[in-house]
């Protein structure tokens, strides 16, 4: 058997065209055409792209001899270096980062859906986060900002923990499952669990479409163009603290007088804990 690992994705595009199906070779023609784009999207943006089935899309990268279409785009990111040569000033290219993260999940939020979400953190008497890696500092912050302000809420980053904490789900569970890509496998494996128990499920993700958002009641997007070389990015992470501080603060109008009580009480006890 062949060993296709050395042979980078466009050359492996070429060999294997020949044996593609007629849905295949949609997705070989509209990968070609938009490479530049391709290493952008979520399995599911392309295949609505393409307009061929996921099961196909899945099919295709397994054809291609790759694990699925994260690895496909990891290795045809590595044939597009990031070009940075418009950009001579890097603290100038970073900030601008920043500045265009928190503009554009700011023209994305949805005040009404922010407030549905902040209603369930009253009505739900469980609260629980799911992340992993990058994304868990952005969960533990989310459970600060709340804690501050009277609002209990747990955070599970381990995958096994996860399983465990979905399993024991009910109807007045609320699950936050924080994600960029939306397509961390055991993740989405265990908001489908707890999904399956009852749980209301609201997920935190850069995409739209993706295989988190499919086992999702709600979905609020926190968007970042992430080259898959340059993931876990500070622009990212802004991206994710910039909504949720926007949740806290829906959460918050809803309990002024509390939170600022407990805001105080909290600042009152940990006062000593300073020089």
């Amino acid at each position: 058997m062949e060993d296709y690992t050395s042979i980078p994705a466009s050359r492996r595009l070429e060999l294997l065209k020949n044996q593609f199906t007629k849905s295949e070779f949609k997705l070989y023609e509209y990968i070609l055409a938009h490479l530049d784009l391709v290493v952008y999207h979520s399995l599911s943006e392309l295949s609505e792209q393409a307009k061929v089935a996921e099961a196909t899309s899945l099919r295709f990268f397994k054809k291609l001899h790759y694990s699925g279409f994260q690895a496909f785009k990891f290795d045809l990111a590595k044939e597009q270096p990031i070009d940075d040569s418009k950009e001579t000033d890097m603290y100038t290219r970073v900030k601008n980062e920043m500045i265009d993260s928190i503009e554009t999940n700011h023209d994305l939020l949805n005040q009404s859906q922010l407030q549905n979400v902040a209603k369930l953190l009253d009505e739900k008497t469980e609260s629980v986060i799911f992340a992993i890696g990058a994304s868990g500092i952005a969960a533990l912050d989310f459970q600060n900002q709340l804690m501050r302000v009277g609002k209990n809420i747990d955070v599970v980053t381990d995958t096994h923990t996860q399983i465990m904490r979905a399993a024991n789900a009910t109807a007045d569970t609320l699950l936050m499952a924080i994600s960029l890509s939306g397509s961390t496998k055991s993740l989405i494996e265990s908001t489908a669990i707890a999904k399956k128990k009852g749980a209301h499920v609201v997920s935190l993700t850069g995409f739209l479409k993706s295989p988190l958002t499919k086992v999702s009641d709600d979905t609020i997007l926190t968007h970042v163009k992430e080259h898959p070389l340059e993931r876990g990015t500070l622009s990212g992470k802004v991206a994710q603290l910039f909504v949720i501080d926007a949740l806290c603060m829906t959460y918050i109008q809803l309990h002024k007088a509390e939170a600022k009580t407990r805001r105080e009480e909290i600042t009152a006890f940990t006062a000593d804990k300073l020089y």
